[in-house]
């Protein structure tokens, strides 16, 4: 008996390794699908024209709207139910919040920076200690991410391989930046579809990526081995292409949702590069400095988001169509 589960369990742990963890191969180029008169990818992504001028250190967040530390914040409802800890509570002004502590808070403050500034469409989120609630609550005043919930209603979710934009390049593009900033969580859980209750909010429905946490770590497939989150040396120990033979490329990659990877061409990458490469050093460092990374831990993420783009720039010359991918 004891000799039959240990053989079960090696097959398990083989399929595993040939499977979830086998790193995704990324063959010719994939034909880039134009949005229907139905959909309009505004709905996922708005072409940053200004993006040289834009604040990372707020991001899509206004300071004024700020949660107040002198506020006392009822609770709603305690989450328990995710890989964080956190709390639905309602501010004195009747504004809710969601908020969440634990390992992901800054990783998800600097990937929602990130992701507005290159166009992508993110909720009022903010770094906050010293926070109150009405009670007595374990972990009250911990840094946390604080995400503003009134401003837009929930109208379910979205997957990454069935949505509206599937095949197009921006869609494309979020996977290929997720990517490089090993972003590793694609399960549909994580994504929303917002309608913005702003009435001069143009569009009012929104395709939004509001769960970010699972990044700037390890990603990790074998099953109860998570990946990891918001550690230094462990991003550093990853590259983003592992091998290039002619016009296919091996991502160095092992991870779950290898099947959205799969569906990335070689312009997918570069196009999501060329506009990761757009932002400066200082943009990186402020949406870093956002989340309370002390600088030499902001200069070794930069580092590493800098040599990964250099890898996915480097990809023209296996593309025929990257020369037009800036313009697409």
């Amino acid at each position: 008996m004891n000799r039959s589960i240990r053989a079960f369990a090696c097959l398990v742990t083989v399929a595993c390794l040939s499977t979830a963890c086998a790193r995704p191969v990324l063959g010719g180029d994939a034909q880039v699908k134009q949005p229907t008169a139905q959909t309009s990818t505004v709905e996922l992504w708005s072409d940053p024209t200004d993006l040289a001028q834009r604040d990372l250190l707020w991001g899509g967040s206004r300071r004024a709207d700020a949660p107040s530390t002198d506020d006392v914040y009822t609770v709603l409802k305690v989450d328990t139910t995710g890989f964080s800890d956190g709390f639905d509570v309602k501010g004195p002004d009747g504004r809710e919040w969601d908020i969440k502590v634990g390992d992901e808070v800054q990783t998800e403050i600097v990937l929602s920076r990130i992701f507005w500034a290159l166009g992508y469409y993110q909720p009022q989120t903010f770094y906050v200690t010293g926070w109150q609630l009405t009670g007595n609550w374990d972990k009250e005043g911990e840094p946390a991410r604080f995400r503003l919930q009134s401003d837009h209603e929930s109208d379910g979710e979205w997957a990454w391989l069935e949505n509206p934009f599937a095949g197009t390049r921006p869609l494309q593009g979020l996977a290929a930046i997720s990517l490089i900033l090993n972003n590793w969580d694609f399960k549909t859980s994580n994504n929303r579809v917002y309608r913005l209750r702003d009435d001069k909010a143009e569009p009012a429905k929104r395709y939004v990526v509001q769960d970010l946490g699972a990044s700037l770590g390890e990603p990790r497939g074998l099953p109860y081995v998570r990946g990891t989150r918001n550690r230094i040396d462990d991003f550093e120990s990853h590259q983003l292409i592992r091998k290039v033979d002619g016009s296919k490329v091996q991502l160095d990659y092992r991870g779950p949702h290898t099947d959205v990877l799969k569906r990335l061409s070689p312009a997918d990458i570069v196009w999501g590069s060329e506009l990761l490469n757009r932002l400066s050093d200082a943009q990186l460092d402020d949406a870093f400095r956002a989340a309370d990374y002390p600088p030499e831990i902001r200069q070794r993420y930069i580092a590493k988001i800098r040599s990964k783009i250099r890898e996915g720039l480097a990809l023209r010359v296996t593309s025929p169509d990257v020369a037009a991918v800036g313009q697409q």
